[in-house]
């Protein structure tokens, strides 16, 4: 493959690896929708408004992990019972409260995190600089994303780390 310098064969394992990330990205997403569309209480406003930034994130990654996918000179994976087979996020019930709503995104975040690094670290065991750099800011924003849910879940009395790092 001239145009990145890397042999089409040497990108296979980024690509199924990718596939596997797009696939949890279109389950994420789709329960995210379903959190957006269902919340009801006392957070209304605020998970409302959280989901849908979630879901709207999710959708351009979606389409960038495809594309990422397509740059590698592969079709990406495109159909819905292909994402519930290779998957690592389950279907959930629609109808749950908003705490578990948060625990199960948060959870859901730990797998697709898990997944980042195995395409980072095939993508670094061929040089795929470019999968690095995409995923890599990837991994930034979801955490930063799973911290935020996370002191949302907490009770305003709860505490971090009770000392703080010094530095030697």
């Amino acid at each position: 493959m001239s145009y990145l310098n890397m042999k089409d064969e040497e990108l296979l394992t980024v690509v199924v690896e990718l596939n596997i990330l797009l696939a949890d990205y279109h389950i994420y997403y789709q329960k995210l929708r379903s959190n957006h569309w269902n919340i009801l209480g006392k957070n209304f406003f605020d998970l409302h408004v959280q989901f849908e930034e979630l879901y709207t994130d999710a959708r351009v990654k979606i389409d960038e992990i495809a594309e990422r996918i397509l740059t590698l000179r592969y079709h990406p994976m495109s159909k819905f019972s292909d994402y519930l087979r290779v998957s690592s996020i389950a279907e959930a019930a629609p109808i749950k409260s908003d705490m578990d709503m948060v625990t199960e995104t948060i959870k859901d975040h730990k797998l697709i995190l898990k997944q980042m690094g195995k395409v980072i670290e095939v993508a670094e065991g061929v040089n795929d600089e470019g999968t690095i750099d995409l995923i890599g800011a990837y991994i930034r924003e979801l955490e930063k994303a799973s911290w935020m849910l996370d002191a949302w879940s907490k009770n305003t009395s709860d505490a971090l780390k009770t000392r703080v790092a010094e530095v030697q």
